[in-house]
C-alpha cells in the first residue's frame, strides 16, 4: 500500500516521543536506520511533528469519538490514532480514505489486528464530524478551549492568559503551532550577507533577508538538508533564529577583550561573538558536557572562529577551581537552561515535558549561575543574561531578584520577545546588566 513505510516510520517516532525520546533524536534514528526518499522523509517529518504537536487536540477527539479515553489506550493504539486522526483533520492533501486505510493496514500488521474494527470505526467517525463541520465540545473555561484548540497543556494555557490576555494568548498559541522557517546567520568573518543570499539564488533555493537581523537570511521550511546548502561546509552561515541572532550584540563586546560564554554548547552565540570582535579577542565557551564542547569545537572549527576556547566545566566551579579568575572578564554571557517555551514551533515535543515544577527546578539553577559568575566580571563590565523561555519567573522576575541580592548592577536593557512577535522569530528574553 502506497506511503504505508512512510507512515509506520511516523508512527514509530510519535511512540518513542511518547515513551520520553526527544523528537529531533527519534526523528533522526529512523532516516539513520531506513532508507528513505526527500519526498518521503518531508511527510515522515510532518506525520510525526503534526501528531506530536497536536497531542491534546487529538486526545479530545479520542475521548469524543471512543468508549475508552485516550489516557487509558493501549500507547501503541493511541499514537497510531493519532497518526490517522491528524492525517483527517490537519492534512488537506492527504486524501481521507488514504488516511484511514493505511492507518488501519497498520494496526492489522503490527501486533493491533484484533483493534483494528476499534481505529476503523473511530477514524471513519472523525471523517464523518469534518464532513459535517462537528466540532468539540465547548468548554466555559477559557484555559481549557485555549488548550484544547491550540494542543497545550492546560496549565501553560491558564499562564498565557494570565499574562497576555485571551486574545494575545491566542495569537501566541497559533504561533506556536506553525511551521518556523530556517534563519542563518552570515559568518562576516567568510562571507558577505549579499554574497550568500546570491549563491542561494542561484541553486533555486527560497530565501529573503530578515528585517532587523543584519546578518540574518530566513530560508523556508522543506527545502532539504542544510549541510547539502551551498557555503554550509565553508562556514559562511550557520543556522540560528532571529531573536537569538539579537543576543550577542548586545554584549557590545570590543576587540581584544576577555569575554566569557557560561553556558555556550553548541556555540552559536559564541562564536556569533567572535566574528562581531573580528577573531580578536579571548572567548571562553564553558559548559559542562564533553560531548557538547565538541560540538562547539566543530562549529568553531567550520566558521573559523579561532579565538574561541571550548573549556568542558561548570560555570558555577570556576572561581572556586582558579581563584585568579576573579574579575577577569570584560564581558559575561550567561544564556542559561530554560523552559524553552519560547521555542515549541520547534520543538514539538517540549510543550509536553515542562511543568511548573520544572520551572522552580530550573529558576533555582539560573540564580546560581548569576551568582557564580559575577564575581568573575571585571567591575564596570557588562553581563548579559538570556534565555529562550516567556515564563517570567525565569525572565524578569529573575532578573528583579538577581539585582535585589546584587545592588552593584543596574539594567541597562530589557527586552521580552514573544513568539511570532519580533518578525515570527522565537520567544527570547534578554536583561544587560553593568557593574558598577
Amino acid at each position: 500500500m502506497q506511503g504505508l513505510r512512510a507512515r509506520k516510520a511516523a508512527w514509530e517516532v510519535i511512540q518513542a516521543v511518547g515513551g520520553g525520546a526527544f523528537a529531533d533524536m527519534a526523528l533522526e534514528r529512523i532516516f539513520k536506520n531506513y532508507s528513505f526518499k526527500s519526498l518521503d522523509k518531508a511527510l515522515i517529518t510532518e506525520l510525526s511533528y503534526g501528531a506530536i504537536r497536536q497531542r491534546y487536540f487529538l486526545d479530545c477527539w479520542i475521548d469524543s469519538l471512543g468508549k475508552v479515553s485516550a489516557q487509558k489506550q493501549p500507547p501503541m493504539l493511541r499514537w497510531l490514532l493519532h497518526l490517522g486522526l491528524y492525517q483527517i483533520f490537519k492534512m488537506e492533501r492527504i486524501p481521507p480514505a488514504a488516511a484511514i486505510n493505511t492507518t488501519v493496514e497498520l494496526s492489522k500488521t503490527n501486533k493491533l489486528q484484533r483493534l483494528s474494527p476499534v481505529v476503523n470505526g473511530i477514524l471513519r467517525s472523525a471523517l464523518r464530524c469534518k464532513q459535517k463541520g462537528c466540532l468539540l465540545p465547548k468548554s466555559e473555561n477559557p484555559s481549557l478551549e485555549l488548550a484544547k484548540n491550540e494542543s497545550l497543556p492546560v496549565w501553560l494555557a491558564d499562564e498565557l492568559i494570565m499574562w497576555k490576555g485571551i486574545v494575545n494568548a491566542q495569537k501566541i498559541a497559533k504561533t506556536f503551532n506553525e511551521i518556523s522557517p530556517i534563519d542563518l546567520r552570515v559568518n562576516t568573518l567568510r562571507a558577505s550577507l549579499v554574497d550568500v543570499k546570491n549563491k542561494f539564488d542561484s541553486c533555486g533555493i527560497e530565501n529573503k533577508l530578515i528585517p532587523n537581523c543584519p546578518f540574518g537570511l530566513e530560508v523556508s521550511a522543506g527545502v532539504g538538508n542544510p549541510m547539502h546548502w551551498p557555503g554550509y561546509e565553508e562556514g559562511e552561515w550557520s543556522v540560528q533564529d532571529r531573536s537569538s541572532q539579537l543576543i550577542a550584540p548586545c554584549l557590545g563586546s570590543l576587540p581584544g577583550e576577555k569575554i566569557l560564554d557560561a553556558c555556550a554548547a553548541p556555540g552559536g552565540k559564541s562564536t556569533h561573538i567572535a566574528e562581531l570582535i573580528n577573531n580578536q579577542g579571548e572567548i571562553w565557551s564553558v559548559d559542562r558536557s564533553y560531548l557538547r564542547v565538541q560540538k562547539i569545537l566543530a562549529n568553531s572549527e567550520r566558521l573559523g572562529t579561532n579565538c574561541l576556547q571550548p573549556l568542558v566545566a561548570d560555570s558555577n566551579e570556576l572561581l572556586a577551581n582558579d581563584p585568579k579568575l576573579e574579575c577577569y572578564f570584560h564581558r559575561i554571557l550567561v544564556d542559561a537552561p530554560c523552559s524553552g517555551l519560547g521555542t515549541l514551533s520547534r520543538h514539538p515535543d517540549a510543550r509536553w515535558r515542562m511543568n511548573k515544577n520544572n520551572i522552580k527546578e530550573l529558576t533555582v539553577i539560573q540564580s546560581q549561575l548569576l551568582a557564580s559568575t559575577t564575581p568573575l566580571l571585571k567591575k564596570g563590565g557588562t553581563l548579559v543574561y538570556s534565555t529562550c523561555t516567556i515564563h517570567p519567573d525565569e525572565n524578569s522576575n529573575q532578573i528583579e531578584k538577581f539585582r535585589k541580592i546584587q545592588p552593584e548592577f543596574s539594567l541597562k536593557y530589557e527586552k521580552q520577545i514573544w513568539p511570532g512577535e519580533e518578525n515570527n522569530g522565537d520567544g527570547f528574553y534578554i536583561a544587560v546588566l553593568n557593574k558598577a
